[in-house]
């Protein structure tokens, strides 16, 4: 009924006519209620039906945090996904380009660039500010593609993407990059879209998720790599009887 019939906004019918058309007794409407309200579908007040909410992408972020918490490979599988979505998002944010996207955009970029400049001073909570602004960055990008779904997505992906950004940030160091290094990368992105380059949008961003796919398996193996790393064993001479 929710996903069929009614429109965000619209309120339930109450408990009895629901009990009625489904042929249950109220008490397991007004359970089946809490749990649709658990999984993000309704908001309950007090005195007031149900109301069905917005559709937003809670539940597909804590699915996919799952699998990132435990699989590793689920970080590759995001990036797999974040090329399906995200070239195809830079591709129609060139083609579709307006003001608003684009300030959109460039306030993002605006936030990784004083984040990075804090990040050399040596603030301990600039890093964190550089990824909350790369989420963003990707976000309004969806947003500017003028497609739906692929904005519903990129929200719904904000929580693993931040998590896989703290990861890549490890590796991108390691291999000898800074954070100016990724800002180019987003850039050169930008500049495309403002070119109304589709394809040249849709290749940066290409280029970009593949260099971020070697951050990634360059913190990964050295996280593989670190129980190896153990402390010196003492080796002790055996003295003959």
């Amino acid at each position: 009924m929710i996903v069929g019939e009614l429109a965000p906004g619209s309120q339930l019918p109450s408990e009895a006519d629901l009990a009625t058309r489904y042929r249950v007794s109220r008490l397991t409407v007004r359970e089946a209620v809490k749990v649709l309200a658990g999984r993000g579908l309704l908001d309950l007040a007090r005195g007031r039906r149900a109301v069905v909410r917005e559709p937003d992408g809670a539940a597909f972020g804590d699915f996919l945090g799952a699998i990132l918490k435990h699989d590793p490979k689920g970080l590759f599988d995001l990036v797999e996904v974040r090329h399906a979505l995200e070239v195809q998002s830079a591709q129609l944010a060139a083609k579709r380009k307006n003001r608003a996207g684009l300030a959109a955009i460039e306030a993002a970029m605006q936030g990784m660039r004083e984040a990075a400049v804090d990040m050399r001073r040596g603030d301990a909570s600039a890093e964190d500010r550089f990824h909350q602004c790369d989420v963003g960055f990707h976000e309004a990008l969806a947003l500017s593609s003028g497609n739906r779904m692929l904005a519903f997505l990129l929200e719904a992906m904000a929580a693993p993407l931040l998590q896989s950004f703290h990861l890549s940030m490890r590796g991108h160091k390691l291999r000898g990059y800074t954070p100016e290094a990724t800002i180019a990368a987003h850039e050169r992105i930008i500049d495309r879209i403002k070119a109304t380059d589709g394809r040249g949008a849709a290749q940066a961003m290409r280029l970009h998720l593949r260099e971020s796919e070697r951050d990634l398996r360059a913190a990964q193996n050295t996280r593989l790599d670190s129980p190896v790393v153990q402390a010196p064993v003492r080796l002790t001479r055996r003295i003959p009887a």
